[in-house]
């Protein structure tokens, strides 16, 4: 018998927000600059900002860009339905910001921003959030001892998560995210194999809209172990664990050697590429389109989306970061808004 998994509905009983968080990340990053980038063509009346007003301010006149923003008095308030509008939920920072610069006293400032964004979809005043990038140093040099969104998320959630990047052309999900390599075989084991793929399966339904997902098992190992010659996990592990989820019903095969699971034939023929390890997977996609590739976290009972860059405090100030990720985050966070309705 497969596990299953004890997982709270999709909203698919109620009438789903269509506002959407966006949190900037560390307010010494590029999210706040990504944030007056886009605001005249990207940034819609039902995207709320959770960040300091004067965060946007700062930026905008660096850039030269022109911005009007509306601040909201809580979460309950109704955004201005006005095109060129800035919908800001004011968050406020703890530390004067110098752009460029991460602050670590400004940690907090990071934390609550996002914890506010998952309570309010959790309670239904958002249909999604989007998050800019942080600093899990900074953050940790804070005082906050977290490894990344995707975690942080799933504790406040309470639930299991699973880190999904996607493209047009490709999804890939992870087993183990953020560890050591050394800790990774240690953490491949049937049951967490089962309940993952378990998840990803349903978000896959639940969340995109696939009938049946078609998902596709990378080995661990080189050769995906070479019959046991390079490593027993394929077949005293993931094979039994894709041969029980078969059984439950879910369309799955593998494991394959991951340097052959990104071909073409693969490709088109599954719905998802779930791999062992972060950079088993990762730099794959990223290679095959970094602007347009986002990083989508399963297994929640909310949505998630984030860009899949970094802080970039190198670019802020000067005009130039490239905002396709977080215009596609946006983007797929709609399009799941729409799909779980």
């Amino acid at each position: 018998m497969v596990d299953k998994i004890e997982r709270s509905s999709i909203h698919r009983n109620c009438r789903m927000s269509k506002n959407i968080a966006i949190t900037l990340g560390d307010p010494g990053g590029i999210g706040p600059d990504i944030a007056v980038m886009m605001a005249e063509k990207h940034i819609k009346s039902h995207h709320i900002i959770l960040t300091d007003p004067k965060l946007l301010i700062e930026s905008s006149k660096n850039l030269n860009i022109k911005i009007t923003i509306n601040e909201l008095k809580d979460i309950n308030d109704s955004p201005l339905r006005k095109k060129g509008i800035l919908n800001v939920l004011p968050i406020k920072l703890i530390k004067k910001n110098k752009p460029g610069y991460m602050n670590p006293e400004n940690a907090p400032f990071v934390i609550n921003a996002i914890e506010e964004a998952a309570k309010g979809c959790l309670n239904k005043n958002f249909g999604a959030m989007v998050t800019g990038p942080i600093s899990k140093y900074i953050l940790n040099k804070g005082g906050f001892k977290i490894s990344g969104h995707t975690e942080f998320l799933a504790k406040i959630c309470k639930s299991k998560s699973i880190m999904m990047l996607m493209n047009d052309r490709l999804k890939v999900t992870l087993q183990t995210i953020h560890i050591p390599l050394h800790k990774v075989s240690k953490n491949i084991t049937q049951k967490n194999i089962i309940e993952k793929v378990t998840i990803i399966n349903d978000d896959m339904k639940n969340k995109f809209g696939y009938k049946k997902p078609r998902i596709l098992v990378c080995g661990l190992n080189p050769h995906a172990g070479e019959d046991g010659i390079l490593g027993n996990e394929e077949i005293d592990i993931i094979k039994p664990a894709v041969k029980l989820l078969r059984k439950s019903g879910i369309d799955i095969d593998g494991p394959v050697p991951a340097d052959t699971a990104f071909i073409e034939k693969f490709i088109s023929q599954y719905d998802v590429i779930h791999t062992m390890y972060h950079d088993q997977g990762l730099p794959v996609i990223k290679y095959d389109d970094f602007s347009k590739t986002t990083n989508v976290t399963l297994g929640l009972p909310i949505t998630r989306v984030s860009v899949d860059h970094g802080t970039a405090t190198e670019l802020v100030g000067k005009g130039t970061v490239n905002i396709s990720s977080f215009v596609q985050a946006l983007k797929v966070a709609r399009d799941i808004i729409k799909s779980a309705s």
